[in-house]
């Protein structure tokens, strides 16, 4: 049995775009969208009003946070979990206040993921 969520991915990483996707998949996730910068993520969350998108911190051209920023003044109810490499806390807490739903920890595991599907799907029932 599927879950009607749809994600966002937002990666400027095709590996690791294809790992959150092969994740997500796992997950029972049937419709996932994909990103490579924080201008792409904007547009395709205004576009696809995904319920719940990952979006790295740092990225060029437009940051997790900006893209976070101008994402929640779209969607207010949108989910976005924001990914982050070990040091960046102080942009995590700068996530947080922007609306962010929650972080993961890169490398991202499957069992990471898993969990907060769970969460999730468990908020939208």
């Amino acid at each position: 049995m599927g879950n009607n969520l749809s994600v966002l991915i937002c990666d400027d990483s095709m590996l690791i775009r294809k790992k959150l996707r092969s994740a997500l998949e796992k997950c029972k996730c049937e419709t996932i969208y994909e990103a490579e910068n924080g201008v792409q993520a904007v547009e395709q969350a205004k576009e696809h009003n995904p319920d719940l998108i990952f979006l790295d911190i740092v990225m060029p051209d437009k940051d997790g946070i900006e893209a976070l920023k101008e994402i929640k003044a779209n969607n207010t109810e949108v989910k976005v979990v924001m990914a982050s490499s070990v040091g960046t806390s102080d942009h995590l807490k700068e996530a947080l206040a922007n609306g962010a739903y929650d972080f993961i920890q890169k490398p991202i595991s499957l069992e990471a993921i898993a969990q907060l599907i769970e969460k999730v799907m468990k908020e939208e029932n």
